[in-house]
């Protein structure tokens, strides 16, 4: 890991929000008209340049602009960004929408799917430790330009039929997080592409254990997510009743 100056961290941070946000190459220029930094888009872009060098932007073809490698969103996660965490407001609002279907696992792992998609704007994604997988969200991915490529939407489709997909996944996560976020190549097998995926693990008190998290573009909105699918397993764990 290079040793960035405080100015290489802003203009990274800076970056790869922009990138979040807009899903296009971000500029020079951009970054001196929004972001506070006080440097000029020469210095902004010699740095950009650097942060190139140490592999976390890169310049796609035919872009003046740059936008954050795997490595670059990885580092954001771990080091840069700051956690959105859900108001108590919220939690009671997303707890109501699934709390009726608490002792009946199906229709609860279905609705809470489907909560969690509609909170996070992505495809949300639970799967239990007998294979059963339920899915929500596919019309929010279709809205995001990555997955305009049919390829890529097709390649992330036919993953969500498989358990063996998932199981892949799981078996090869290593990290020791009670998030586990896994950007691009870290995804393996099937899912080795443009995608990013955040999930934990839950477990309810008759010992029914299963993951539950998020697929999208590697730029999902982390800081906002994260927190997000963490509420929803422990949600699980704390309203399950009878399973």
């Amino acid at each position: 890991m290079h040793n960035l100056t405080q100015r290489q961290v802003e203009i990274l941070r800076s970056v790869i929000e922009e990138y979040i946000d807009t899903a296009e190459p971000v500029g020079s220029e951009t970054i001196e008209k929004k972001h506070n930094l006080s440097a000029s888009p020469a210095t902004i872009r010699n740095e950009m340049v650097k942060l190139s060098e140490y592999g976390y932007l890169k310049k796609p073809h035919s872009s003046a602009g740059r936008i954050p490698t795997a490595a670059g969103m990885k580092f954001y996660v771990r080091e840069l960004m700051k956690e959105k965490e859900l108001s108590t407001v919220e939690e009671v609002a997303l707890k109501e929408k699934v709390w009726d279907y608490r002792e009946r696992m199906q229709r609860f792992l279905k609705e809470t799917t489907r909560s969690l998609a509609e909170k996070t704007n992505t495809l949300a994604v639970a799967v239990t430790s007998e294979g059963d997988i339920y899915c929500s969200g596919y019309a929010n991915i279709l809205e995001m330009p990555e997955f305009f490529d049919i390829d890529v939407t097709k390649t992330l489709l036919e993953a969500l039929d498989e358990y063996g997909s998932f199981e892949s996944i799981f078996a090869n996560t290593n990290d020791d997080e009670d998030i586990h976020v896994l950007i691009e190549d870290e995804l393996g097998g099937s899912l080795k592409g443009p995608y990013g995926f955040i999930y934990t693990e839950y477990a309810t008190p008759m010992n029914v254990h299963g993951r539950i998290g998020v697929l999208g573009p590697a730029r999902l909105h982390y800081t906002s997510i994260i927190p997000t699918v963490r509420y929803f397993a422990d949600l699980i764990k704390t309203s399950a009743k009878g399973w």
